[in-house]
């Protein structure tokens, strides 16, 4: 189960890595997004992936941390608004520069 998380982690940040530079404003918003998820899997990783845990602490049972759990609803609930205000952001930068480039200038095309 360690190794798909592992696995799964970095093909999302590989990815989002990727699309992050790339030059157009929607597949940077889309890289964004997945490293989001990619930090998400990460902080729920870290808790320590118990399965059949009890979800009340009970002496010498093995349970899941909340902690994690806690962090990853936080970071869900972040990452929704960020991804809104960025995608709102890129619509308004379209619509007043005219193309969809991240750093605003025109591609040349021959």
């Amino acid at each position: 189960m360690e190794l798909l998380y592992a696995m799964t982690t970095g093909v999302l940040t590989a990815c989002g890595l990727y699309l992050t530079l790339r030059g157009r404003t929607f597949p940077v918003v889309v890289g964004l997004t997945l490293l989001s998820y990619a930090v998400n899997l990460f902080l729920f990783s870290m808790g320590g992936l118990t399965t059949d845990g009890p979800a009340i602490v009970s002496e010498g049972a093995d349970y899941a941390d909340p902690l994690p759990q806690a962090l990853v609803l936080t970071a869900i609930v972040i990452g929704f608004a960020m991804t809104a205000f960025v995608v709102i952001l890129a619509m308004r930068a379209r619509s007043e520069v005219g193309n969809d480039h991240v750093d605003g200038k025109k591609e040349d095309r021959e």
